[in-house]
């Protein structure tokens, strides 16, 4: 089994360490990481260069110039790990609010599936109980409120970043088409794979507050990921499955 972890960084350099050794400390056959780093200037590319010296083989960075955005550090992503013969491509954050602890259910459910979703909003999932109220209400109104019901999607956490992909999926839903490169690159993805009628499983999990630095999700983001929504819908609304 191939398994490829793609990881956008910026100013991570404290997380990445931890992140790749809870990660190759998985029973998972042929894990490997992938980090794309936009050019932290906290040293996150240094750090990685490192881990890659630790890591011969398993590790692998992708070093960009400038703060290039999300959106095409996954799309990079996809594609080298495609390039490599990837079976399985999983995103995550590398600042532990996603667990590698659900990397092994994922691997194990994505074979009758597209794409396997770490989500927050079914039953059994949770938030965080250090976050505040306004955090929640609108973390819950972007999903609930506001990107289901204007894209009509029926995936309850439309703005997961915690997603373990068939390469098949990813080569499927044509990565040159999607465009978003701020947080709301997640709902695009979600979108165009509904509109090509992709399996999506859902399967809820713990969302931790990050353990190190700061959040990069920041008001004015969301409000900006909120509006894009429209352009999404007016974008992919010809897409039919193939």
């Amino acid at each position: 089994m191939s398994v490829i972890v793609v990881i956008p960084t910026y100013n991570e350099a404290n997380n990445l360490p931890k992140i790749a050794a809870e990660l190759f400390a998985l029973d998972v056959e042929g894990l490997r990481i992938l980090v794309v780093d936009d050019d932290s200037p906290d040293n996150t590319g240094q750090v990685a260069d490192e881990l890659v010296k630790t890591y011969p083989d398993r590790f692998d960075v992708i070093h960009r110039k400038g703060k290039m955005g999300l959106g095409t550090a996954y799309i990079e992503g996809f594609q080298w790990a495609l390039n490599q013969g990837a079976e399985y491509v999983i995103q995550m954050d590398a600042d532990f609010s996603h667990s590698p602890s659900y990397i092994p259910m994922m691997l194990e459910r994505v074979p009758d599936f597209d794409v396997v979703v770490g989500s927050r909003y079914i039953s059994g999932g949770e938030l965080d109980e250090r976050w505040s109220w306004w955090r929640r209400f609108l973390s819950w109104w972007a999903n609930t409120v506001w990107t289901r019901p204007v894209l009509g999607v029926r995936t309850k956490d439309a703005t997961a970043g915690f997603k373990c992909w068939q390469a098949d999926a990813l080569r499927r839903i044509g990565l040159e088409r999607i465009t978003s490169n701020g947080y709301v690159f997640q709902v695009e993805m979600a979108y165009v794979s509904e509109k090509l009628r992709f399996r999506i499983l859902e399967i809820p999990i713990y969302f931790e507050d990050r353990r190190i630095g700061q959040s990069k999700m920041t008001i004015p983001v969301k409000i900006e990921a909120a509006l894009r929504v429209f352009e999404i819908r007016w974008r992919h609304h010809n897409v039919k499955p193939t």
